[in-house]
């Protein structure tokens, strides 16, 4: 049984302490936060273990801690848990820099201890799917992405960057094998004082170009990915679980559409991040991706702030 310690009792938090409580490989041993509303939370929820302010006062014995605390804690936190040598499971972004991220991938190789980002996004089945249509990856595919939200308040201390276009540049970053050579891109400040809309254009040195766009103040939910090339269109609709295709060598013109599988997201991050410390797998989201992922939000937020064109 792996004894796990929650960093952070907010909105996801509390979705990280159900998974940990459903599973028979994990045991929940204390949460960490200093929101004196912790206690109240947990007896909401029928859970019984101890809270702590911070790790330096945590008083109970664990393997792993699950990091659910904002981006700017995330990076002095990890250290901390990495030179005490505990398995860590990040939420993204995995830190606030690149230059940071760089840091925690150095220490992790050090450790030699379990590390895994959530990036939960890459947990959709129909991944699997869409890989296996080679013809849409072959020539100069054109890609789409938008990840739209309504205002809810919460992780305001990023911009939109950080907090929503993360998602869709690792997803990016897994199904195409090759990293953009540069990024253009321009957002607006909204309900904060951040980037609350932002989107970016891709162009890569195999003639693919892929556009973000991403917004928190929107009038409802969207969450879409899309490529383009000569054969065809295909289409995800990431919010309702359907695969919308129209292939361009078709005789007639016609679309198919299908529902594809949906899964409980976190509850997989979970078991492969357990399975991962046992040595039955390895993390499907390493340090080294979310240190990549990184990357490209630093570059993005360059592209914007300074109005030019980045080199990636």
């Amino acid at each position: 049984m792996i004894k796990v310690v929650i960093f952070g009792l907010g909105h996801l938090g509390k979705w990280h302490a159900d998974k940990v409580m459903a599973l028979a490989d994990a045991e929940l041993v204390a949460i960490v936060d200093p929101n004196p509303n912790t206690t109240k939370i947990l007896k909401e929820k029928n859970i019984d273990v101890p809270v702590f302010e911070s790790l330096s006062t945590c008083q109970v014995s664990f393997d792993a801690g699950i990091v659910v605390t904002p981006t700017s804690l995330h990076f002095n936190l990890c250290k901390e848990l990495l030179n005490l040598g505990k398995h860590i499971f990040c939420e993204k972004p995995m830190t606030s820099t690149f230059e940071e991220s760089l840091e925690l991938e150095k220490l992790v190789n050090e450790k030699k201890v379990t590390f895994q980002v959530g990036h939960s996004e890459r947990f959709h089945s129909v991944w699997a799917e869409i890989l296996k249509r080679d013809e849409y990856f072959v020539g100069q595919p054109i890609f789409h992405l938008e990840r739209q939200a309504s205002f809810k308040g919460r992780a305001t201390d990023v911009d939109v960057v950080q907090d929503l276009m993360i998602h869709d540049l690792d997803i990016l970053l897994y199904l195409i094998n090759e990293r953009p050579f540069q990024v253009t891109a321009y957002g607006k400040k909204m309900r904060t004082d951040k980037w609350d809309y932002a989107e970016a254009h891709f162009e890569y040195s195999s003639g693919i170009m892929a556009t973000i766009k991403v917004g928190r103040n929107y009038v409802r939910e969207v969450r879409s990915f899309e490529i383009i090339n000569d054969a065809g269109s295909l289409v995800v609709d990431l919010f309702e679980k359907k695969l919308i295709e129209a292939p361009g060598t078709a005789i007639n013109d016609f679309v198919i559409e299908s529902l594809y599988e949906p899964r409980d997201h976190l509850l997989e991050e979970h078991i492969a991040f357990y399975k991962a410390i046992k040595g039955d797998g390895v993390v499907p989201v390493s340090v080294g991706d979310g240190r990549s992922a990184v990357y490209l939000v630093g570059k993005v937020i360059s592209a914007i702030e300074s109005g030019q064109t980045e080199k990636c």
